[in-house]
């Protein structure tokens, strides 16, 4: 991945290229799919519409313009997803009894209204997922070292100096490794989840 002062999201939307399509992709298939699957959609389905999401996100990306909200791009995405699966449902009208979810459509409703538990929940996970992800993307442009006094310090909660002691390196090396990858944590998620 090219170190730029550029977002992923500002990467697709003004200079897209393969590698930031396949890193959108890699990024988020898994968690649509994932929450498609959790609500009333079968596996072959989730898949689809999935792919669906990428191709409305391919397609329309450009002209999404971040209204500097917080979760602006999470919200428009879960609006994308939920488009593509009421898109499912009014195809497969009365149908959805057949899943085993009578209340579909209240699900979908509550998917679309950003004050609603489930949307609250949708971003709650939205940014772990994408926070998760990011880290092992990024993992293998670190030294063993560095990866590891950021993990022991800012995932597991220790201090710098029984770090450093731990690792035989000095707290300052410490200290250098967490803002080393929180700064390209930072700048990978810029856009996706503020």
């Amino acid at each position: 991945m090219p170190d730029t002062s550029f977002s992923l999201l500002d990467r697709l939307r003004l200079q897209p290229d393969d590698d930031s399509w396949k890193r959108f992709v890699e990024l988020y298939a898994p968690l649509i799919r994932g929450w498609l699957r959790r609500y009333a959609v079968t596996p072959e389905d989730a898949d689809d519409l999935a792919q669906e999401v990428m191709t409305v996100v391919l397609r329309e990306l450009a002209d999404f313009r971040h209204n500097q909200q917080r979760g602006a791009f999470r919200h428009w995405l879960r609006t994308v997803t939920v488009n593509r699966l009421r898109a499912l449902w009014r195809t497969r009208r009365g149908r959805a009894a057949a899943t085993g979810d009578r209340n579909v459509a209240q699900m979908l409703d509550q998917l679309a209204d950003p004050n609603s538990s489930l949307s609250r929940l949708w971003d709650q996970q939205h940014d772990q997922h994408v926070a998760r992800r990011l880290m092992e993307l990024i993992r293998p442009h670190f030294e063993a070292t560095t990866w590891q006094a950021f993990r022991r310090v800012v995932l597991d909660g220790l201090k710098a100096a029984a770090v450093a002691h731990e690792l035989g390196i000095s707290v300052n090396a410490v200290l250098l490794a967490k803002s080393r990858v929180l700064s390209r944590l930072r700048q990978e998620m810029r856009g996706l989840t503020d």
